[in-house]
């Protein structure tokens, strides 16, 4: 027999139960609806694998400036009760986004759309011309070949130049490319290849495996000007791309969301089929 607060506490569950039964129905028909319910254009994705395109940041990673990333401790366990740092860091060091606040006075880095900061991946391999050139780029013949093989690049597409520099992280002088008189020599993507992806596709990034979006022999930097002047963003010092397919890969960027900021190092992931 059970007596009243028992049959009260034993009801109070049931109801629990079934809310609980409801709520997860209810969650499952958020993902499992047609699209119709959820507006026609919603998107779908699947993926198999995750590969990380994120160099980890340290205080040796190549930078032109001295001290550009630095962790300083403030609380130590079990002296303490937490294990906290403070860090110190360049807005521009390490894997990271260039906000179009970066060279116009477009969106700061917490104002773009998240719905801007994943999308298909189009990775252009650019390896060979690299290797034989330090100075190449990823031109607009070099997006009309893969278009070829490939498709036209999709709306919302993430198009990132694949040039293997990112092997050569280890060793400042040869990520830079310096030359004798100091000069930077590596990839970097021609100003009308980005006018093509601006003008004639609706491509929300760019990403590169290098330092800069422009080559290193640039003084000028007309691919940043022009880039993030039309209100678009742009990852630099991006990771292992070689292991991305060229077409149906979906980019998320994990893009840092400070007030103000023209840019900040980020996490940036590929889903794969």
């Amino acid at each position: 027999m059970c007596l009243p607060a028992c049959a009260m506490q034993l009801a109070q569950k049931a109801s629990r139960r079934s809310l609980l039964r409801k709520a997860t129905v209810a969650a499952a028909g958020l993902v499992l609806a047609p699209a119709a319910a959820q507006g026609e254009n919603a998107p779908r994705f699947s993926f198999r694998r995750v590969l990380d395109l994120t160099h980890t940041l340290h205080a040796d990673f190549p930078f032109p400036m001295d001290h550009a990333f630095s962790m300083e401790r403030i609380s130590t366990r079990p002296k303490q009760m937490w294990n906290i740092y403070r860090w110190h860091f360049h807005e521009h060091i390490g894997t990271h986004i260039d906000a179009p606040f970066h060279c116009s006075e477009g969106d700061t880095v917490e104002r773009i759309a998240a719905d801007k900061l994943f999308g298909p991946l189009v990775v252009v391999d650019i390896r060979t011309k690299a290797a034989a050139d330090p100075d190449a780029q990823l031109t607009p013949d070099d997006l009309k070949a893969w278009e070829n093989r490939h498709g036209r690049i999709s709306d919302g597409a993430v198009v990132a130049m694949c040039s293997g520099w990112d092997s050569k992280v280890g060793n400042a002088r040869a990520f830079f490319g310096r030359d004798d008189r100091g000069g930077f020599h590596f990839p970097g993507f021609h100003l009308e290849a980005v006018q093509f992806l601006c003008e004639q596709r609706q491509v929300h990034g760019i990403a590169v495996d290098t330092i800069s979006l422009d080559p290193g022999n640039s003084n000028t930097f007309p691919v940043h000007h022009y880039w993030l002047g039309q209100n678009r963003w742009g990852l630099e010092n991006v990771a292992n791309l070689r292991e991305a397919p060229a077409s149906g890969a979906t980019i998320v960027v994990g893009s840092p969301k400070v007030t103000g900021g023209s840019g900040g190092p980020s996490r940036v992931l590929a889903l794969l089929d």
